[in-house]
């Protein structure tokens, strides 16, 4: 079984020497037997086909990716001894770094940092084989699996094309075909004759912060929003945009970039398919406004945006634009950066915890690191009733110190806000 990359697979894989890896880490209170480790992730290879493809260049220099079924093609497993409750933040900043040879082995791995009666569990992707949401799938598939090595997970129909992600009247259409190719074109020309720095930004060392809410705390956050019809999501986004204006002062860009799941529009793919498309909405604050009412016009602002995204027209225009992937890759590296962050929101984490023979003590939001220009990025999840939150970038980009005042900021934004309703 083999498919052609499609365009943002491609631009998320490069020529395969730069690591742009997804990390999600989970800890588990109990004993694993590393065989039934090994037995689970052999399942999921075999309900998911591009678990066990490789990559390959075809005579054009374009990237496929091929299944592999020999027996020695599984997914690898590390176990390093667990040294104290931080020590998984410093195999994530490893497996960050850590290319995948593409050639020879998955796209996927495992860290586990192995303690006596407690593990934390590292599933590393390249990112251009997987999204959030097909992680949290897979990690679903593996708790069921050693909870019970005869559970049945199914078996994935896999997406072998634009065919079977946009609906066959939509993309037989002249209409749509030309428009979109004719857009296409005219982008792949702009990225052509548009000058292009040849040095990058110097990333300097990446690093990550994480912290968690307490589960009564997520709570009165999540009343907090419900009393003033706006989401969570746009809540935090504000709350981000305020801290980095806080922080960074005239070096803030007052934009922040968020990705949208298309699943939200495509019923056709489902949360369990291996697959990484991403839609964006980006958001700003009004200087004018207050805390507040910035967060209700960001609301409006969500509602709109997201409402006009169109991932069919969207995916067609950039299948239209394969031939400028070189000169579009360069402007994401070498451009310069105009947004604060990338913030994401995997929102509520529904996972069992309790299983026969372990807890899910916890699964930290994930992590993700990559060479395309602005690493900054803030992903949060609930898990448990508890907001996780991971924070990731590079010194080259924003000092480690600002990092942490974004951090404290963000905290204490939040924590005023809900003490302002709480007193009301």
């Amino acid at each position: 079984m083999k498919r052609k990359l499609l365009f943002g697979e491609r631009m998320l894989y490069g020529d395969g020497k730069s690591p742009f890896n997804l990390v999600l880490p989970f800890k588990i209170k109990g004993e694993i037997q590393e065989d039934d480790l090994r037995f689970a992730l052999f399942k999921i290879q075999k309900k998911h086909p591009w678990l066990t493809a490789s990559i390959h260049f075809d005579e054009d220099k374009r990237p496929w990716f091929v299944t592999n079924l020999t027996e020695t093609f599984r997914i690898p497993v590390r176990i390093v001894n667990r040294l104290n409750d931080e020590h998984w933040e410093e195999e994530s900043t490893y497996e960050w770094e850590t290319v995948f040879d593409a050639s020879i082995a998955p796209l996927c791995r495992i860290t586990w940092v192995k303690g006596k009666s407690v593990s934390e569990f590292l599933m590393v992707y390249h990112h251009c084989l997987c999204d959030g949401t097909s992680v949290l799938s897979i990690l679903t598939e593996l708790l069921q699996l050693l909870d019970d090595p005869d559970a049945n997970i199914g078996k994935e129909i896999p997406i072998m094309g634009m065919e079977d992600v946009i609906p066959k009247k939509i993309l037989k259409s002249y209409r749509n075909r030309t428009k979109n190719g004719l857009i296409g074109k005219i982008a792949t020309l702009a990225l052509w004759v548009i000058p292009i720095k040849k040095v990058a930004v110097e990333r300097k060392k990446d690093f990550m912060l994480h912290w968690k809410f307490d589960q009564e705390f997520t709570k009165q956050i999540i009343r907090f929003c419900k009393a003033n019809q706006f989401t969570v999501n746009t809540l935090l986004s504000a709350a981000v945009l305020t801290a980095f204006r806080a922080v960074r002062k005239e070096k803030a860009f007052n934009k922040i970039s968020l990705p949208v799941d298309i699943r939200n529009f495509n019923p056709i793919i489902k949360k369990d398919h291996i697959f990484a498309f991403g839609l964006m909405i980006v958001l700003s604050l009004l200087p004018e406004k207050d805390f507040l009412d910035n967060v209700k016009v960001l609301q409006k602002d969500v509602n709109e945006k997201s409402a006009k995204l169109n991932p069919y027209s969207l995916m067609m225009m950039m299948e239209a634009c394969h031939p400028a992937l070189k000169n579009f890759t360069n402007f994401l590296k070498y451009g310069k950066s105009s947004n604060d962050c990338m913030f994401s929101n995997l929102g509520k984490i529904d996972i069992p915890y309790q299983y026969q023979n372990f807890e899910v003590e916890t699964i930290f939001s994930p992590s993700v690191m990559g060479p395309l220009g602005n690493t900054t990025t803030m992903l949060t999840s609930t898990y448990r009733n508890q907001m996780d939150f991971t924070f990731v970038a590079s010194e080259g980009y924003i000092p480690f110190v600002e990092a942490e005042a974004i951090k404290e900021k963000v905290i204490t934004i939040l924590k005023e806000q809900v003490a302002k309703q709480i007193e009301i």
